[in-house]
Protein backbone atom coordinates (compact mmCIF):
# COMPACT_ATOMS: atom_id res chain seq x y z
CA UNK A 1 0.00 0.00 0.00
CA UNK A 2 1.37 3.33 -0.82
CA UNK A 3 2.41 5.96 1.89
CA UNK A 4 -0.53 8.29 0.72
CA UNK A 5 -3.19 5.58 1.21
CA UNK A 6 -1.35 4.89 4.68
CA UNK A 7 -1.09 8.32 5.65
CA UNK A 8 -4.98 8.99 5.08
CA UNK A 9 -5.80 5.54 6.72
CA UNK A 10 -3.56 7.03 10.01
CA UNK A 11 -5.28 10.55 10.00
CA UNK A 12 -8.66 8.77 9.78
CA UNK A 13 -7.62 6.32 12.50
CA UNK A 14 -7.04 8.72 14.36
CA UNK A 15 -10.04 11.29 14.28
CA UNK A 16 -12.23 8.03 14.66
CA UNK A 17 -10.63 7.36 18.46
CA UNK A 18 -10.35 10.85 19.20
CA UNK A 19 -13.86 11.70 18.28
CA UNK A 20 -15.02 8.44 20.18
CA UNK A 21 -12.77 9.68 23.45
CA UNK A 22 -14.64 12.93 23.35
CA UNK A 23 -18.33 11.45 23.53
CA UNK A 24 -16.61 8.48 25.51
CA UNK A 25 -15.66 11.08 28.26
CA UNK A 26 -18.82 13.04 28.43
CA UNK A 27 -20.94 9.59 28.97
CA UNK A 28 -18.33 9.11 31.54
CA UNK A 29 -17.83 11.85 33.19
CA UNK A 30 -20.56 14.39 32.71
CA UNK A 31 -23.74 11.81 32.95
CA UNK A 32 -22.24 9.06 34.56
CA UNK A 33 -23.50 6.67 32.18
CA UNK A 34 -21.49 3.36 32.65
CA UNK A 35 -23.14 1.18 30.11
CA UNK A 36 -22.85 4.32 27.40
CA UNK A 37 -19.52 5.28 28.11
CA UNK A 38 -18.20 1.08 28.73
CA UNK A 39 -19.48 0.46 24.78
CA UNK A 40 -17.62 3.71 23.45
CA UNK A 41 -14.49 2.73 24.69
CA UNK A 42 -15.16 -0.61 23.59
CA UNK A 43 -15.66 0.91 20.10
CA UNK A 44 -12.83 2.87 20.70
CA UNK A 45 -10.55 0.06 21.58
CA UNK A 46 -11.72 -1.77 18.44
CA UNK A 47 -10.07 1.26 16.37
CA UNK A 48 -7.19 -0.18 15.56
CA UNK A 49 -5.05 -1.66 13.01
CA UNK A 50 -2.32 -3.84 13.46
CA UNK A 51 0.51 -1.97 11.05
CA UNK A 52 0.91 0.71 13.91
CA UNK A 53 4.52 1.17 13.03
CA UNK A 54 3.85 1.40 9.21
CA UNK A 55 0.91 4.13 9.75
CA UNK A 56 3.13 6.33 12.34
CA UNK A 57 5.81 7.02 9.50
CA UNK A 58 3.12 7.84 7.31
CA UNK A 59 2.03 10.64 9.49
CA UNK A 60 3.22 13.93 8.09
CA UNK A 61 1.26 16.93 10.37
CA UNK A 62 3.95 19.72 8.68
CA UNK A 63 2.33 19.23 5.18
CA UNK A 64 -0.95 18.88 5.98
CA UNK A 65 -2.99 21.45 3.59
CA UNK A 66 -6.09 21.58 6.07
CA UNK A 67 -5.00 21.28 9.45
CA UNK A 68 -5.90 24.93 10.57
CA UNK A 69 -9.13 24.79 11.81
CA UNK A 70 -12.15 26.25 10.20
CA UNK A 71 -14.79 28.62 12.03
CA UNK A 72 -17.33 26.01 12.93
CA UNK A 73 -14.37 24.00 14.42
CA UNK A 74 -13.59 26.67 16.90
CA UNK A 75 -16.93 27.43 18.39
CA UNK A 76 -19.69 25.60 20.17
CA UNK A 77 -23.29 26.18 21.38
CA UNK A 78 -23.65 23.55 23.90
CA UNK A 79 -22.76 20.27 25.17
CA UNK A 80 -25.27 18.72 22.70
CA UNK A 81 -23.46 20.48 19.89
CA UNK A 82 -20.33 19.26 21.10
CA UNK A 83 -21.73 15.30 20.93
CA UNK A 84 -22.97 15.84 17.53
CA UNK A 85 -20.11 17.35 15.74
CA UNK A 86 -18.15 14.39 17.62
CA UNK A 87 -20.47 11.62 16.73
CA UNK A 88 -20.21 13.04 12.93
CA UNK A 89 -16.45 12.97 13.52
CA UNK A 90 -16.55 9.44 14.24
CA UNK A 91 -19.00 8.00 12.10
CA UNK A 92 -17.18 10.20 8.93
CA UNK A 93 -14.11 8.63 9.44
CA UNK A 94 -15.84 5.17 10.32
CA UNK A 95 -16.55 4.95 6.90
CA UNK A 96 -13.46 6.45 5.62
CA UNK A 97 -11.33 4.09 7.05
CA UNK A 98 -14.16 0.98 5.85
CA UNK A 99 -13.60 1.94 2.19
CA UNK A 100 -9.95 2.13 2.05
CA UNK A 101 -9.24 -0.92 4.63
CA UNK A 102 -10.92 -3.02 1.80
CA UNK A 103 -7.63 -2.81 0.47
CA UNK A 104 -6.11 -4.90 3.16
CA UNK A 105 -9.03 -6.97 4.36
CA UNK A 106 -12.53 -7.46 3.84
CA UNK A 107 -12.73 -8.59 7.63
CA UNK A 108 -10.92 -5.26 8.76
CA UNK A 109 -13.64 -3.28 6.71
CA UNK A 110 -16.29 -5.11 8.13
CA UNK A 111 -15.06 -4.09 11.58
CA UNK A 112 -15.33 -0.64 10.79
CA UNK A 113 -18.55 -0.99 9.28
CA UNK A 114 -19.22 -2.29 12.41
CA UNK A 115 -18.18 0.75 14.81
CA UNK A 116 -19.74 3.13 12.28
CA UNK A 117 -23.44 1.52 12.74
CA UNK A 118 -22.76 0.82 16.74
CA UNK A 119 -22.16 4.94 16.43
CA UNK A 120 -25.50 5.56 14.33
CA UNK A 121 -27.42 3.88 16.86
CA UNK A 122 -25.48 5.39 20.39
CA UNK A 123 -26.57 8.95 18.46
CA UNK A 124 -30.00 8.04 19.62
CA UNK A 125 -29.37 8.39 22.36
CA UNK A 126 -28.44 11.68 22.85
CA UNK A 127 -32.26 12.82 21.95
CA UNK A 128 -32.83 11.06 25.53
CA UNK A 129 -30.76 13.20 27.13
CA UNK A 130 -32.01 16.77 28.94
CA UNK A 131 -29.36 18.80 27.46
Amino acid sequence: MNKETLRLIDANLNRLREGIRVVEDIFRYIFNDKTTSSKLKSLRHLSRLSNYDALLDTRDIKNDVLKSSTTSEQSRENLKSILIANFKRAQESARVLEEFTKLISIQESENFKYIRYELYDLEKSITLLKI
